[in-house]
């Protein structure tokens, strides 16, 4: 007769399900008849410094999600939007400068065919949003370019997405920072010294919002998001009363303005501002991409989100472009003011008013271009879980941290972006030609994609969809040509030559877990009992003390083919080990291993060696478990003082033909209270890792 089980006690959650709680136990999930799951709460650290980081962690991110309430982290349309479109919508505040860059090379006479470019550009992000309007409906699961590459073009195509997309996200943060302090220097020109600085800490701080959770940052990055809309559409219909009633007026040139070069207005010279230009839209992807974060229904809010993004994008972009022509506003370097900067001082004016508009406009275009970075933030590690989970990531993207939140690709993606805002000096110009290439591929990619995709579903309206997203990749695929070709020389190199590096380095990562799960696949038959092979236990001792003694313990529970290993630099002290092992041990040999050049791992790696060139058995080799005494520190301070010879030696091991390592920690306080308890010598706790390879 079994004895009867300890009481439950029960309370109710609010989704109805009941944990129960044993005495002595940890919570589990009543999970249907007869069935207990274990609720792997997040357990409270043991020591005091543990409890106070987790205080510190918990103040600055938020205490730890479970894995029920990751629905309640979805983000409804109005957090959505400025959470994934900011880096489109922000892009609207530099798109202008780079067409105008490039006509006044003809002259100030070429500034009008700004709003000819600035309109076809619009066609285009038209085409680009129709067609990731019909990515979120036809593949939910996000990933966006990748995906839809994927599925459609094959796995190797779909990694030049892949690539592509990553280093897009990554020129995302990078341009964003850079743009938006060239924003503020405009207004607060004595920043301009600090800009990597400022840009670097800004970066720090996105990173550590999007660590709370998406909500969280949606509720941060919200409101500066809908000022500069505001503040942008406010800037263009005052810009437009202006023209109609004819108060606008050419502004003289401004400071650090770009002189012309005379050359001639070509066709090429409207595809090269075009091509520059087109970085408005950046970004336009980044919905398609996270359509998993969306309330139900995901989709469709996706999709509506989508093309409220893309209105907003093409009226500041197609505004901005048109009042700036009226008013005559020109191209400046990276130290003059920007277009936007322009456009806001003369269609505001001076005065108290005036002033206070224009400072607004210039901080709230600061402030969504740092938080642009956030677009990123959110694709950026999604896609990264998303390959990872295909096998071209390491394993680790694919983890969420406490708050729900993938945190190995927010944390890499910051690091990436400070570096190339360093190396770039927080250049915008500088940086561009890096951000468009990656752009453009995607944008082919998945438009091709998706043509293949309607020829093979065939539903309702396919032909015109295809018709319409095959001519956006044969545009989106000529402007990638010409922004690859006339950027070359000025940084686009570099993006050519990341692309294929970024390949290889996932298609190194999938053939690593290929041939892992092939070397761990279990085959027909294999799990039956194998013929007995001889155990021997080798225990590295640096002397007698309660430690090795009870490692002795655990190897006698093993074999009786133990040896305990001594490695030695000290005759004399030697003498004095081997008489008290003899004393305390008598019945297990004490091998003295000299060691003349003081070493410690590499005598005892030696002495296994021997051992195994030893066995002359025809049978297979005997299996050696090492079994290493570690001695369990109280306090993080002490720990540094112990088992660094020990870990030294586990990772050495851990690789090594037939051997199983086994970790036997003593902690002199849980052996003191068991000893108290119950006057018998405690065993140890086991913590093995094994390497055996037939």
């Amino acid at each position: 007769m079994t004895a009867p089980r300890p009481p439950l006690k029960g309370r109710k959650l609010g989704d109805r399900r009941v944990v129960v709680e044993r005495p002595h136990s940890d919570f589990f999930r009543y999970a249907g008849p007869g069935t207990m799951v274990a609720k792997a709460a997040a357990s409270a650290p043991r020591t005091s410094i543990g409890r106070r980081v987790a205080r510190v962690r918990s103040f600055f991110f938020g205490k730890p999600l479970a894995n029920e309430q990751e629905i309640g982290e979805r983000l409804s349309k109005k957090l959505a939007l400025p959470i994934f479109s900011s880096d489109a919508i922000s892009s609207s505040a530099y798109a202008t400068d780079e067409i105008l860059k490039v006509l006044i090379l003809v002259g100030t006479s070429a500034l009008f065919f700004s709003i000819w470019v600035a309109a076809a550009i619009a066609l285009m992000l038209t085409i680009v949003a129709f067609s990731y309007r019909q990515v979120c409906r036809a593949y939910p699961s996000g990933g966006g370019a990748y995906v839809v590459a994927r599925e459609n073009l094959g796995a190797r195509i779909g990694l030049i997405a892949a690539a592509a997309l990553m280093v897009d996200y990554v020129m995302t943060v990078a341009v964003s920072s850079a743009s938006a302090l060239a924003n503020l220097a405009t207004a607060f020109p004595a920043i301009e010294p600090y800009k990597v600085a400022l840009g670097a800490l800004v970066i720090v701080l996105v990173t550590a919002a999007n660590l709370r959770g998406i909500r969280e940052s949606g509720n941060i990055f919200a409101f500066p998001t809908y000022l500069f809309v505001f503040m942008a559409l406010l800037a263009i219909v005052v810009g437009l009363v202006n023209v109609a009633t004819g108060s606008a007026h050419t502004l003289p040139p401004p400071d650090h303005v770009i002189h012309d070069e005379g050359q001639l207005l070509t066709i090429f010279l409207l595809l090269k501002a075009f091509a520059g230009g087109s970085v408005a839209l950046t970004g336009v992807e980044a919905i398609a991409n996270g359509v998993p974060s969306f309330k139900p229904p995901e989709s469709k809010n996706a999709a509506n989100t989508l093309i409220t993004m893309a209105l907003l994008l093409g009226a500041i972009f197609i505004g901005l472009t048109f009042v700036g022509m009226h008013y005559g506003v020109m191209a400046t370097d990276d130290k003059g003011a920007t277009v936007l900067g322009q456009v806001g001082a003369a269609v505001f004016g001076g005065g108290a008013l005036g002033t206070a508009l224009f400072l607004t406009l210039q901080i709230s275009a600061a402030m969504i271009l740092f938080l642009a970075c956030n677009t990123s933030f959110n694709a950026f590690p999604r896609l990264s879980a998303i390959l990872a989970q295909d096998g071209y990531m390491p394993r680790q993207f694919a983890f969420r941290g406490d708050r729900l939140a993938f945190s190995w690709g927010i944390i890499v993606l910051a690091a990436v972006a400070i570096g190339m805002l360093a190396l770039f000096k927080a250049d915008t110009h500088a940086l561009i030609p890096l951000y468009s290439v990656g752009v453009f591929i995607c944008f082919t990619l998945s438009q091709t994609g998706m043509v293949v995709h309607w020829r093979k579903e065939r539903s309702s309206g396919w032909a015109w969809r295809s018709v319409v997203n095959g001519f956006g990749a044969i545009l989106t695929g000529v402007v990638f040509l010409v922004v690859a070709t006339e950027k070359f020389t000025d940084g686009a190199w570099m993006v050519l030559l990341f692309i294929p590096l970024l390949i290889g380095m996932m298609l190194f990562v999938s053939h690593q877990y290929v041939s892992s799960a092939r070397a761990l696949e279990m085959r027909a038959g294999a799990a039956v009992p194998q013929p007995h092979r001889h155990n021997r236990v080798i225990i590295p001792t640096p002397g007698v003390n309660r430690a090795v003694i009870q490692a002795l313990n655990v190897a006698r529970s093993i074999t009786t083919d133990i040896r305990a290993v001594y490695i030695s630099d000290d005759p004399e002290g030697t003498e004095v080990i081997r008489e008290r092992w003899a004393q305390a041990v008598p019945d297990v040999p004490l091998v003295v291993v000299e060691s003349p050049y003081r070493a410690l791992i590499a005598p005892l790696v030696a002495y296994l060696d021997v051992l195994d060139r030893s066995w002359t058995d025809d049978k297979e080799a005997p299996i050696t478990f090492v079994v290493i005494p570690e001695y369990v520190a109280r306090s993080w301070w002490e720990r540094m003082l112990y088992n660094q010879a020990a870990k030294q030696l586990r990772a050495t091991l851990v690789g090594r033909p037939h051997t199983v390592v086994i970790t036997v920690p003593y902690r002199r306080d849980e052996a003191r209270a068991q000893a108290e308890v119950t006057g018998i010598k405690p065993a140890g706790t086991i913590v093995a890792e094994e390497n055996v390879r037939p």
